[in-house]
């Protein structure tokens, strides 16, 4: 049975161009990047243009990019470096309910140590308004955190405003950028970001290599300690490899996004889904979304049990952050929007990626059909036909 891959939000394929680079950089420059010998030089030499190559993308300076091992690390930098880098007694940092894990779970430890937090709401789209992150700014907020895009309904904030809001208020903008670098452009000075977090293996590279832009200016304490790498920002011998493909598939990523095709596919399939499965709603409905991402509602219909049937078919796709996979709660993200945890235990993200094609998605969109039909014929909480 051949099978098709439709959760690309939880990691991606590695591109050929970035499985180059990276058996290339392993096999060949071996050196250690701190090393003055030519062989350290020359993996120093390769780490540099890789650097160069993601900032010219991200329209920053090479100084300005930290690499580190993903999102996560990213974010927690981000978060945990510039609010403990301040000196203030008091500290205030602002950030939206609807944010990854990484972001949250960074916020609570920031509460731990005394610091205050508020959490801003989304509307029903699970659109931040700009207006509520501005009424909570004071003079102890060091720090506003939103994300570019949420990595279950693909919703995508208006990032650049609330930077120009947290920016003329004094305080620091941070933005998780993971499931927006690759699918829409990115550029650091027209989003008014200060702080910026990239994953990439959402863009076609290996796993357990990220990046974090950090405006120049920005002070942050570092996470960990040890050697002086990354301009004192991150210890640790650089994963040479890593920077290779992270590179390679992000100068892939600006020229070949396939964004228009992604989003005809992510279009087609919605449209079929609701013509022809009753009581069927998207998330996120209303509001700008990245192109690849679908988050649809299947009233009376459990999302775990709906995932493992579209598996048996041979459909790769999820109930939303793979993080949170596994989890007996329902979506943080969904319910701040507005869905009860029934609804929200009943929502199946479905990411597409440049691989897929019409043929895959009228497969998959069959496959949902009579998924949905079974299951509901087995509910005992669906009334519908």
């Amino acid at each position: 049975m051949p099978r098709f891959y439709f959760d690309h939000n939880a990691t991606t394929p590695v591109c050929p161009e970035a499985l180059t680079a990276f058996n290339t950089a392993s096999a060949e420059v071996y050196g250690n990047a701190s090393s003055v010998h030519r062989d350290g030089q020359r993996a120093r030499q390769v780490l540099e243009e890789s650097r160069a190559k993601i900032c010219a993308l991200l329209h920053c300076q090479p100084k300005e990019l930290v690499f580190t091992s993903g999102g996560t690390e990213s974010d927690n930098l981000a978060i945990l470096g510039a609010v403990r880098a301040d000196s203030r007694s008091r500290k205030h940092v602002v950030t939206s309910a609807i944010e990854h894990p990484a972001v949250l779970n960074a916020c609570a430890q920031l509460e731990r140590e005394g610091v205050e937090v508020s959490y801003v709401m989304p509307d029903r789209r699970g659109l931040i308004d700009p207006g509520a992150i501005s009424r909570l700014l004071g003079p102890n907020t060091i720090l506003v955190s939103v994300m570019h895009a949420n990595n279950e309904t693909g919703v995508i904030q208006p990032i650049a405003e609330i930077g120009r809001i947290a920016r003329e208020a004094g305080a620091l903008f941070h933005s998780d950028g993971v499931q927006a670098a690759g699918r829409v452009p990115v550029s650091m000075p027209e989003l008014n970001a200060d702080l910026y977090s990239l994953s990439a293996h959402k863009f076609y590279a290996p796993k357990g290599t990220g990046a974090l832009f950090v405006r120049t200016g920005v002070e942050l304490l570092p996470l960990q300690f040890g050697g002086r790498h990354e301009r004192n920002r991150r210890a640790g011998t650089e994963n040479v490899p890593g920077a290779a493909a992270m590179a390679a598939a992000a100068s892939l990523s600006e020229s070949m996004s396939g964004s228009d095709q992604t989003a005809s596919l992510r279009d087609r399939f919605e449209q079929a889904v609701l013509d022809r499965v009753p009581s069927v709603a998207i998330n996120g409905a209303g509001a700008p979304r990245v192109p690849n991402t679908s988050s649809l509602c299947f009233d009376g219909i459990d999302g775990e049990a709906m995932v493992i049937a579209l598996d048996l078919k041979g459909f790769a796709v999820s109930t939303g952050s793979a993080c949170s996979s596994g989890a007996v709660e329902p979506s943080h993200v969904l319910t701040a929007m507005g869905l009860t945890p029934e609804r929200a235990k009943a929502s199946i993200r479905f990411s597409f990626g440049r691989a897929n094609t019409q043929e895959q998605v009228d497969a998959l969109i069959d496959g949902v059909v009579a998924a949905a039909a079974h299951l509901r014929r087995l509910s005992p909480t669906y009334a519908g036909v």
